[in-house]
């Protein structure tokens, strides 16, 4: 395969090297001249080239009319959207990547066309966010152009849901729950009469405005009752 790769910093030059290493076909597009020449002593000079990876004129000279796949990882949000777009749209390249740095960004990048982002942030988090108590809710997976996320929940002890059956938890607009991973990892597909239990992982399908309705859903305490004794 033909990889562009747009930014040779760090990550662009070790993600060229890995590339390289697995026998396909790589260019760098690096705008400052010594940093290129850095890449061109550390790699061989016909995988870099000095240019602005913005520019049609240098994306056509690095055979982008050709290339299966654009890779934006400098370290300027802008800059790789626009790599982006301008390989997709005048070049019609297969696939673009591009790294994102201010992880609110992200589904700008997605509505924009770009067909992958990677964010450190974002990555980071979803390591960490399983252990917070304050994000219990684990972004797993979107799906491209539905709007629609999977995401994983653990059930707290205090949860208002436990011990109900799922026909009794009113669940957000356009979320199911599609998978239950119990006490020692035993995972099994719900019916309207499973019973939910502290400690549950589980796995649903919602929108992603629905984010914060499922969590609440899902793992808020049970409303206490205030009303005065007669």
């Amino acid at each position: 395969m033909y990889f562009i790769v747009v930014g040779g910093g760090t990550v662009g030059l070790h993600l060229a090297k890995e590339l390289v290493g697995d026998g396909h076909e790589v260019v760098v597009i690096e705008h400052d001249t010594e940093r290129a020449q850095q890449i061109a002593d550390d790699l061989e000079d016909d995988v870099v080239m000095e240019g602005d990876g913005c520019e049609a004129t240098v994306l056509k000279k690095a055979g982008a009319t050709r290339a299966n796949m654009l890779l934006a990882v400098t370290g300027d949000d802008p800059t790789n959207l626009a790599a982006c777009q301008v390989a997709k749209q005048l070049f019609g390249v297969g696939r673009t990547l591009a790294r994102i740095n201010e992880p609110k960004l992200e589904e700008i990048f997605q509505k924009l066309h770009v067909d992958a982002t990677v964010s450190a942030t974002s990555a980071i988090m979803a390591q960490i966010e399983q252990d917070l108590p304050m994000h219990p809710l684990l972004l797993l997976l979107k799906l491209k152009a539905t709007g629609l996320e999977i995401v994983e929940v653990q059930i707290p002890e205090d949860s208002r849901i436990v011990g109900e059956p799922l026909n009794r938890i009113s669940l957000p607009y356009q979320s199911m729950i599609a998978l239950i991973v119990g006490e020692h990892g035993a995972a099994r597909v719900p019916s309207a009469e499973t019973i939910l239990h502290a400690g549950d992982e589980v796995v649903a399908l919602t929108l992603h405005e629905n984010e914060e309705l499922l969590r609440e859903a899902l793992t808020a305490p049970p409303t206490s009752s205030s009303e005065p004794s007669r």
